[in-house]
């Protein structure tokens, strides 16, 4: 059952994805090569604590880390290790975070000094793909639209989108009602509803679509070993359209980077 929230609940929920959004940013100016994820992880949860509120992945379904940091062909869930990230890696970074009884949740894939061409166009082309779906994210609309949008952006350019793991509703709960794939069919699933809040995650790969899980129980990588990417916005369904509520903004800042791509999804401009 999908749960509407109340325009204050989009507000609070609004406060926990901008903590995991300036937890991104924090950690932008950290991710080189040399560094660890582990050392990511720990800065993480000092930072999300400073900020008043809790890791939310941590201890959620036994998960040992603040953060999830899937590296190369590591498609998400990837567990910090002390092996240093290297020229030429990519590396998706999801997080969380829990204050006044909401949830934050979403990520980015950074890329570790210069990558190879065909890596940084999947890492354009999946991100793009966000906000293609985003934009089917409205009154009138269906899961199978949001779904629909993202594989057809992706599929044309050759890319393998992943289909066992989904988006999915957010509030009180990490992983509320309804589940968002990346794949569907125009106007079938559920119906969107004002107020809802969901986390829209496209998974798009290199290659192949199929995916296999390590033996830690928690990494997924890619079947074929290509790289994959993962890109995570919070929206809120606001007077029948999609408003972002996180933001890549704090990572655009640490990274020099100018960009305007969330602001037809904001009411109101968002102050750094």
């Amino acid at each position: 059952m999908i749960i509407p929230k109340t325009r204050e609940e989009i507000e609070l929920m609004r406060e926990s994805a901008l903590i995991v959004s300036k937890t991104l940013g924090m950690l932008a100016k950290e991710i080189k090569p040399g560094v660890t994820t582990m050392q990511l992880d720990k800065m993480a949860e000092e930072f999300i604590r400073e900020q008043g509120a809790v890791p939310g992945f941590l201890g959620l379904y036994d998960c040992p880390s603040t953060l999830l940091c899937s590296t190369n062909e590591a498609v998400v869930h990837g567990l910090p290790t002390n092996v240093p990230l290297k020229e030429g890696d990519v590396v998706a970074v999801d997080c969380g975070a829990l204050k006044n009884e909401f949830y934050g949740d979403h990520a980015y894939t950074f890329e570790i000094g210069e990558v190879a061409p065909e890596v940084k166009k999947l890492l354009q082309i999946t991100k793009e793909s966000l906000y293609v779906g985003i934009r089917e994210f409205k009154i009138g609309n269906r899961v199978g639209d949001v779904g629909y949008a993202i594989q057809n952006y992706c599929e044309a350019e050759g890319y393998g989108v992943v289909r066992e793991l989904v988006g999915h509703g957010l509030g009180k709960k990490m992983h509320e009602d309804p589940e968002m794939p990346n794949y569907g069919r125009r106007g079938r699933g559920k119906k969107f509803i004002e107020g809802m809040v969901v986390a829209i995650e496209p998974m798009i790969n290199l290659g192949t679509h199929r995916i296999k899980q390590l033996e830690d129980g928690w990494t997924i990588v890619t079947l074929d070993g290509k790289p994959s990417a993962h890109f995570e916005h919070d929206v809120a369904l606001v007077d029948g359209k999609p408003e972002i509520l996180s933001t890549f903004g704090y990572i655009y800042e640490a990274l020099g980077i100018v960009s305007d791509e969330e602001d037809e999804f904001r009411q109101k401009t968002l102050v750094l």
